[in-house]
């Protein structure tokens, strides 16, 4: 699974539920322990989901004995030891800080998808389609942290949402030349009938106009929406909006990567270098201003 967001800034800022800012420098030091514990819960499952050999027979029936710890930490049970150092601190964190638990099990429904996605070599069939399974990967990341921020308002919950879509299309966009031979399809079945692209040349990793206009005009849709929720970037003080105007300005950073490559995306994995954190640091610096 892909998954958002932010980063520390010494990271590359789209890959992974490294996308929590796990002991950032930015983090206040009081919730470097609850965003620690959230981060132990999403990398585990992500695991289950993801790594290894097991069959997705297993890797569902895993997924369902997480959920059922997660539920009985919810109401105080010790967790068995299988997956105790998660749950025991998590189970901490539910009780100090209230969080939502349907967001943590909206990011397990969004790993049981991607397990039976996978197996089934299933696609998505228009933008609405990914987009809902961003809200169920990558949105209740933001909400979470925005949870422990204490920020609940209507209007920042909508751009945290738009931000954490964002960042997880960009990661699509960023993975296409490993997913699509492991059988992950993000580019949806609308966007390659209007470009005149197959699924049998993406496949193949055939990169033709088409494929690069493709996912160029994906790019741009993933910028679109980054754009829109940025103004929370602005508006959060302190710490918090230092963080999350990195992750704003570094996953625009990986996206100039991909257009820059002209589509070549299918091909080649853009990634961030140290040459490029002067660049995040100073577009944050100007979204401060």
């Amino acid at each position: 699974m892909r998954h958002p967001p932010p980063p520390a800034p010494q990271a590359p800022p789209v890959t992974h539920y490294e996308n929590f800012p796990v002991a950032s420098l930015l983090c206040p030091p009081a919730l470097r322990q609850p965003i620690a514990a959230l981060y132990a819960f999403a990398r585990t499952a992500d695991d289950l989901a993801d790594e290894g050999q097991a069959t997705p027979a297993q890797r569902l029936a895993d997924l369902q004995a997480y959920r059922a710890e997660l539920a009985a930490a919810a109401v105080g049970t010790p967790p068995g030891p299988r997956w105790a150092a998660v749950f025991t601190p998590l189970a901490a964190v539910l009780r100090s800080h209230r969080l939502p638990l349907p967001l943590l099990h909206d990011l397990l429904s969004a790993f049981e998808q991607d397990v039976v996605m996978t197996a089934d070599g299933a696609t998505y069939a228009d933008r609405p389609a990914l987009l809902q399974y961003c809200r169920l990967s990558a949105n209740p990341v933001g909400r979470l942290l925005l949870h422990l921020y204490d920020v609940e308002d209507v209007r920042s919950l909508a751009q945290s949402d738009a931000i954490c879509s964002a960042l997880q299309l960009i990661n699509f966009w960023q993975d296409l030349s490993e997913d699509l031979p492991r059988g992950r399809h993000y580019l949806t079945d609308a966007d390659c009938a209007a470009h005149g692209v197959s699924r049998a040349q993406l496949a193949r990793l055939q990169r033709t106009p088409a494929s690069e206009r493709l996912v160029l005009d994906c790019a741009a849709w993933a910028r679109e929406l980054m754009l829109s929720g940025a103004p929370l970037a602005r508006r959060l003080p302190g710490r918090a909006g230092w963080e999350l105007r990195l992750v704003v300005q570094g996953g625009l950073r990986v996206l100039d990567k991909v257009q820059a490559l002209s589509g070549a995306s299918l091909v080649q994995r853009p990634v961030l270098g140290k040459a490029d954190w002067p660049a995040v640091l100073a577009r944050a610096l100007w979204m401060r201003g």
